[in-house]
């Protein structure tokens, strides 16, 4: 078994309001390890951006404790949490950059304070963009990217920060369905052959399942994980997608609309 890359243990996430602790989910206790691509689900207003928040330390938990390979978030600089995780949001207008710039800014964990990029540096961003295969767009501006390419120009930053944890939020929003299909097929492919743990928010529950490792549900203000094979008997999940003539058909990992 790989080792953990990311931790949380027994937490309750929410908000804060004038003050006050506003609970969503309590008692979340998951492993996120090198090599897995996990999914994230859950309906809208369920927690599933405040957990990414939380997770990527963007966020405390109201309580309980976030760690990555071993170490509490608390006791972690914010250079040292960069250096463990990367965020990719849902892809919104750039800034009139291009490609080999944005991708360039993963490198800012590494760079001195005036952002000097070496030979190393230069090499990792090279390497991110070849593996999204994005090199021949390099001098391209991000903002005439399609959407498809621009989450690629996005992943290929997480990439060249060089963490072993990706924590990607709706990732596959406003994207054609062939365009979401070659995305997940591209992080599982980097979860396996470059050991990354990534964790993946999605609406797309039926195409997800069909490359993930695990799943992560939140709902009715609980946390459950569970493995692909097991999701029919999870009643968490099976609650959580029932509805009028609606099932979940485990042979062909697929919804049925009846």
């Amino acid at each position: 078994m790989e080792k953990p890359a990311l931790t949380i243990c027994n937490a309750s996430i929410g908000y804060r309001q004038n003050k006050k602790a506003v609970q969503i989910v309590a008692g979340i206790d998951a492993t996120l390890r090198c090599g897995e691509l996990v999914v994230l689900i859950g309906r809208n207003g369920a927690g599933k951006s405040t957990l990414l928040r939380t997770l990527s330390a963007f966020q405390k938990p109201l309580s309980g404790n976030v760690g990555y390979s071993g170490k509490s978030a608390e006791q972690m600089s914010a250079d040292d949490i960069a250096k463990e995780v990367s965020v990719v949001l849902t892809a919104n207008e750039p800034a009139p950059l291009t490609v080999r710039e944005i991708v360039s800014l993963g490198r800012t964990p590494y760079t001195n304070f005036m952002g000097r990029m070496t030979a190393k540096d230069n090499k990792a961003v090279d390497n991110a963009l070849e593996m999204m295969d994005m090199l021949h767009l390099e001098n391209r501006i991000a903002s005439v990217l399609s959407d498809g390419e621009r989450q690629k120009c996005m992943i290929a930053k997480a990439l060249a920060q060089e963490t072993p944890v990706m924590l990607l939020d709706e990732p596959t929003a406003f994207l054609d369905y062939v365009s979401k299909v070659k995305l997940l097929r591209t992080l599982k492919k980097l979860a396996k052959e470059k050991n990354k743990a990534i964790l993946v928010s999605t609406h797309d529950i039926e195409l997800a399942v069909r490359f993930a490792d695990k799943v992560w549900l939140l709902s009715d203000a609980v946390f459950k994980e569970s493995c692909i094979d097991e999701l029919s008997e999870n009643e968490a999940f099976l609650d959580f997608i029932s509805d009028a003539g609606i099932r979940y058909d485990k042979k062909e990992k697929r919804i049925e609309i009846l």
